[in-house]
């Protein structure tokens, strides 16, 4: 074996240690602590009726055994705010997950655009569906605007009169669009290009535009605007892109679908990083910041900014008013998973309880 080929042997079983010794600290950052439901803070107070309508929204979906179990009997009859308390304190215990990172809170809602079936000189920025060709599909933001790579390929669902919008529109993944003749059209995520999510607002920081306390949606929104060329650059470092399929059969006076196929609950929904949170489990908030939240609500929505134990995206509705409402949100706070009995007691070490 000659030098060059023994010193890459050595480099490859080098970088394999330390893999596994980034992946050892990583796991021994994961930490599952229970705690007793008067830990809560504003536990007492809460609804936990609407917290139990929400639930019943996804839990049918739900295939582990413990987990099908109580969705039975949650569906077997109504419940009142004391009998929906009953029910999560006798059938839940609640469970700490933290990974090394700060709780984050942020914000998300449904928004809702002008639009037209057919291209005018208004309504020029199409809503694009799933391209077939995954050569396509997987380029760049910058590359499908500057190639053209989506035209003439009958993808346009729509057209939209505020391209800053429709950018918006791709990172909440659903949204409204009202038409020309007063109908209104719902579109929900069908899939995306792969690229990693950049942050815009991040990105205005990092410039020296705008300190951190300053950005929100609407600001983002409005900077673009004024500055059209140096805008659309902006917008386009952020190389993710969305593609849409049209919701025919979700009612209108219902949430846009989330992760799990099923209408999100405004203000009782939130997203989380699947990883550690199971989609379908009530998840208490405790958010600080300017408008504090304590409240009950159901893991039924991912994001791909959505990343760590501690990191958690709330649903505020639809429309202009939720829109600068979560765009507001970016607080501290902690959250706890309600996991059943059995599940709880797995995941807690016997030293931790």
């Amino acid at each position: 074996m000659n030098a060059v080929r023994l010193r890459e042997i050595r480099y490859v079983l080098f970088t394999a240690f330390i893999w596994v010794i980034l992946g050892m600290t990583a796991q021994s950052e994961e930490r599952y602590s229970l705690l007793p439901f008067n830990q809560l803070d504003g536990w007492q107070e809460d609804n936990h009726a609407e917290a139990f309508s929400a639930f019943l929204e996804t839990c049918g979906d739900l295939k582990d055994p413990e987990w099908k179990a109580i969705c039975a009997l949650a569906k077997s009859r109504p419940m009142d705010q004391s009998s929906a308390q009953t029910f999560f304190e006798m059938f839940f215990r609640p469970v700490l997950i933290e990974d090394g990172e700060p709780m984050l809170f942020t914000g998300y809602f449904e928004p809702e655009l002008s639009g037209s079936r057919a291209r005018t000189g208004r309504f020029r920025f199409p809503i694009y569906s799933l391209p077939r060709d995954n050569s396509v599909r997987r380029l760049s933001r910058r590359q499908l605007e500057e190639t053209g790579a989506l035209n003439g390929r009958g993808l346009e669902i729509c057209w939209v009169d505020d391209s800053v919008e429709l950018f918006f529109l791709q990172i909440q993944g659903s949204g409204r669009v009202r038409l020309t003749d007063g109908s209104v059209l719902r579109v929900g995520y069908a899939g995306a290009n792969g690229h990693e999510y950049r942050s815009i607002g991040q990105e205005l920081i990092r410039r020296g535009i705008y300190n951190r306390h300053q950005v929100s949606a609407g600001v983002i929104a409005n900077w673009v605007r004024r500055n059209p060329v140096d805008g659309a650059e902006l917008l386009r470092h952020n190389g993710s892109f969305v593609y849409f399929r049209e919701l025919r059969h979700v009612p209108s006076h219902k949430g846009p679908l989330g992760a799990m196929n099923r209408s999100v609950t405004t203000m009782r929904t939130v997203a989380v990083d699947r990883r550690y949170t199971p989609l379908g489990a009530p998840v208490w908030i405790e958010k600080e910041g300017g408008d504090p939240l304590r409240r009950l609500m159901v893991a039924q929505d991912t994001g791909s900014a959505i990343k760590g134990a501690q990191r958690a995206d709330i649903f505020y509705g639809s429309g202009d008013l939720a829109g600068r409402a979560a765009g507001q949100v970016r607080d501290r706070g902690r959250m706890v998973v309600l996991l059943p009995i059995t599940l709880a007691f797995q995941k807690v070490p016997e030293g931790d309880i």
